[in-house]
């Protein structure tokens, strides 16, 4: 059986006498993954990311709210408030929940110091409960 490239098959393996061989390892890497798009996962996982739309609470829900701060801080006792922290890299955010005793309430900058430094926005509460 005869084929078109009979007359190159049984030559011998040309090895250039100007440039020296690459190495074996080096001659693999050039086959090695690579990564065209560097950084796409990491949008991927962040556009995948959820967050929560901030609630805008009524007015009576407000003066609720407003009633349950001043009953603990009146009463010196340890409590959970659930507030809403924005999210630094796209819209939303989402609800957190401290446990403590308050401090004080900042009239100036309206926000609620505990006991151990954590500073929440008034504006950002939607639940205060005493702890039993």
């Amino acid at each position: 059986m005869r084929g078109p490239y009979d007359d190159i098959i049984d030559l011998p393996h040309h090895v250039s006498k100007r440039h020296p061989q690459m190495p074996a390892d080096e001659r693999a890497a050039q086959f090695s993954p690579f990564a065209a798009l560097t950084g796409y996962g990491a949008v991927i996982r962040e556009t995948a990311r959820l967050t929560d739309r901030k609630m805008e609470l009524s007015e009576n829900m407000k003066e609720e709210l407003e009633r349950k701060l001043k009953e603990l801080c009146a009463r010196n006792c340890e409590g959970e408030i659930t507030f809403f922290v924005p999210d630094g890299r796209k819209e939303g955010g989402a609800y957190v929940t401290a446990e403590g005793r308050v401090k004080k309430t900042d009239d100036a900058e309206r926000a609620v110091v505990l006991e151990d430094g954590t500073r929440i926005p008034v504006e950002d509460i939607v639940d205060i409960r005493k702890k039993v």
